[in-house]
């Protein structure tokens, strides 16, 4: 609008001085009529009248040019805020549509939830009257029975109970009976095809260790010299190797007892090299110690590398490595962890490939199951909780974290599979025969406990632990246990022996209940 406005002033401006330059003209031209004859005059009028109308028409056509050109700017302007509004109306009209459709949804919602809750209702009025049907047949039959009985409610009530108590037991014990044959019908085949394979295929040396190490001296002479002069020698051992050295009476002997096997060993050899050396002071303690601390370090670093090689896994965090090469001079129960954690890996990579598992990570998480043993005297918890956080920190995956955590708890309670292969494979290597040695005393406190425990249940008559431990067989009188309480007594036998007894392996309960008749012919 501004635009037009100024087009019809410009329009105006322009007339006005059209006006003006006609009058000038003119009054230039009437001042020389006045000189010159009347004709010339006449003529000079004609020819500025035409003048004049010529300058007012040129300014006529730029006022028009100029207004023509202003009214196109306008239109352009109009188009592009006329487009504009179109995309805010296309806009606009998506938002809404959307809105429309959310409104629509959160009334399908109401009505799926008014729906629901009038189900609900209905079940719960269902519910609350099957129980009011049932407090009536239960009034039913008390009072029946009090009829027929000639009881009082509350002796009707106990019979009752005692009745419905009797027939849950056989009730339980029938399906806990089906659950077992239609599990062992489809499992027992294939477990015993795959573990037969692995024991079969397994072969691997172990050594015994214990907490303490023996260096032999030539003479009794030296354990002078090691003690030192008022122990000056032994204490200053002691101090910088972590270790306890027994010198006794024994001949040829002195002991060497640490907890830490590898402070353990180095301790061992420096006392060694000391005794060759036969200078066995302060100073040269420092030293043959430092030595030896160095050597040990070395052979754990490569007995980390080698590892890899004899399990056949691979690209192991060098923390990992470090401590796996620790378990070389580790020991549990007389058996050596290296060669231990060697076994399980080979053992697993078995049954992985019987069961289509990925066999390569089923070896490492054998490799690596027990490594929290290396470091377990350092930290709080068992060594399954030691290993797994510390497997959690160097990154490793959530198969070989629960294998390492959970292989000593129950297989059902953990999502992969490698955790149960983990239990198995070091319940093999580790029960096996020659595997582990115990001290006599503490093999016969294990089975002494063992029968304890199936002697402390209710109709059992004789308990023997067999095959060193590893099965035990219970005999029940059969006058005071039914077939169906028998199978509750053994199933909760073996439970008891997992919670109550630390075992390797794993124990075979085995319950009989026989009648004997016994008659002499004469």
């Amino acid at each position: 609008m501004e635009y037009v406005i100024g087009a019809l002033l410009g329009l105006l401006g322009g007339g006005a001085g059209a006006a003006a330059a006609v009058f000038f003209v003119m009054k230039g031209k009437v001042e020389a009529a006045t000189k010159f004859s009347q004709g010339e005059a006449d003529r000079l009028k004609d020819e500025a009248k035409k003048e004049a109308e010529n300058i007012v028409t040129a300014a006529r056509l730029d006022a028009k040019n100029e207004a023509l050109k202003h009214r196109e700017k306008i239109e352009q302007e109009l188009d592009k805020d006329r487009r504009e509004i179109k995309e805010i109306e296309k806009r606009i009209a998506k938002r809404e549509e959307s809105i429309e459709q959310k409104f629509e949804l959160l009334d399908r919602k109401a009505d799926q939830i008014e729906k629901r809750d009038q189900e609900i209702a209905k079940t719960q009025a269902h519910i609350e009257q099957l129980q009011q049907d049932h407090e009536v047949l239960i009034e039913e039959v008390r009072a029946k029975l009090s009829q027929v009985a000639e009881m009082t409610p509350e002796e009707a009530r106990r019979e009752l109970l005692e009745r419905m108590d009797a027939q849950l037991v056989s009730e339980k014990a029938e399906r806990l009976k089906r659950m077992i044959d239609t599990t062992t019908e489809e499992a027992d085949e294939k477990a015993k095809w795959t573990i037969s394979q692995a024991i079969c295929r397994l072969a691997s040396e172990h050594t015994g260790e214990t907490t303490t190490s023996t260096v032999e001296i030539p003479s009794d002479e030296v354990k002078g010299r090691i003690i030192g002069r008022e122990g000056r020698n032994i204490r200053h051992f002691e101090k910088v190797t972590g270790v306890d050295v027994v010198v006794d009476d024994t001949p040829g002997l002195v002991v060497v007892s640490c907890f830490d096997s590898v402070r353990r060993e180095i301790a061992r050899r420096t006392l060694e090299k000391l005794i060759q050396d036969g200078r066995i002071h302060p100073a040269r303690i420092e030293e043959i110690h430092e030595l030896c601390t160095k050597e040990v370090d070395k052979e754990i670093i490569e007995a980390g590398k080698q590892i890899q090689f004899d399990a056949d896994v691979h690209n192991i965090h060098p923390k990992a490595q470090r401590l796996l090469g620790r378990l070389k001079f580790r020991s549990s129960y007389g058996q050596n962890n290296y060669k231990h954690s060697v076994e399980v890996a080979h053992i697993m990579g078995m049954m992985a490939a019987e069961l289509g598992l990925d066999v390569k990570l089923a070896r490492r998480c054998g490799l690596m199951h027990d490594i929290g043993k290396a470091i377990d005297h350092e930290k709080e918890g068992g060594h399954p909780l030691v290993g797994k956080e510390f497997l959690i920190t160097i990154g490793e995956r959530p198969e070989v974290i629960e294998s390492a955590g959970g292989h000593h708890d129950q297989p059902m309670h953990h999502k992969y599979s490698y955790v149960s292969l983990a239990a198995a494979a070091d319940a093999i290597s580790a029960s096996r025969p020659g595997a582990r040695r115990e001290s006599m005393e503490r093999y016969v406190q294990r089975l002494t406990a063992l029968e304890a425990v199936a002697k402390s249940f209710d109709g059992v008559s004789e308990a023997f632990a067999m095959q060193a431990g590893r099965e035990l067989r219970v005999l029940v009188n059969s006058k005071k246990v039914t077939d169906e309480e028998a199978l509750l007594i053994c199933r909760q036998m073996a439970e008891k022996i997992e919670d109550e007894l630390t075992y390797p392996g794993e124990i075979r309960v085995t319950l009989m209940r026989e009648t004997r008749v016994t008659e002499y012919a004469r």
